[in-house]
């Protein structure tokens, strides 16, 4: 949360002084407790402060899962592939890492359907989460977040998040999110 909260306080964004010290104090209070305490309140709080368009420009920097040790393997997957048409690279990439659905839209986006195999999902598998809490899609605005760092990193182009849509999950707490990306040129 220590990059979340350095983000936040850039004047590039222009959150202003008294939401800023919201965020101080919730990681004040809960920094050096249980970790998911610190993100749910601070999810909380991005959720009721600040517009969904500033918390995707804050998340497309500032993602769950940013370089979480696979960096080596999506830079190499990204040179390997470089030379393929973006189609082609989205259909080895599911090949190579699996677990996602890919699909590039005809309008510059491109949809991912994602579901992990830790955090929120883990918790859900486990039966620890019955049902939708109310952080929910702030938690997965983030994971959006992560998935187009990596995106980015094996495809080698940039990205926008664009939605996160969490629906899915009010018919079964299991099932995958899914995120859209703006394509940029």
């Amino acid at each position: 949360m220590t990059g979340m909260l350095k983000e936040i306080k850039k004047q590039k964004y222009g959150v202003p002084a008294d939401v800023i010290s919201v965020f101080d104090d919730i990681y004040d209070k809960y920094s050096g407790g249980p970790g998911n305490i610190l993100d749910e309140e601070f999810s909380r709080a991005m959720s009721e402060r600040l517009t969904k368009e500033l918390r995707f420009k804050i998340f497309e920097t500032q993602g769950g899962c940013n370089g979480t040790g696979a960096d080596k393997e999506r830079k190499a997957f990204a040179t390997e592939h470089a030379h393929l048409p973006l189609e082609e690279r989205l259909a080895k990439f599911f090949e190579t890492f699996g677990k996602r659905r890919l699909t590039l839209n005809g309008d510059g986006t491109m949809t991912l359907t994602f579901k992990c195999s830790h955090g929120y999902y883990k918790r859900a598998k486990e039966g620890k989460i019955a049902a939708l809490p109310p952080t929910v899609e702030g938690y997965f605005e983030r994971c959006a977040g992560g998935r187009l760092y990596e995106l980015q990193k094996a495809l080698g182009i940039k990205l926008k998040i664009k939605s996160v849509d969490v629906s899915p999950l009010s018919e079964d707490v299991n099932n995958p999110v899914v995120f859209t990306f703006e394509i940029e040129e």
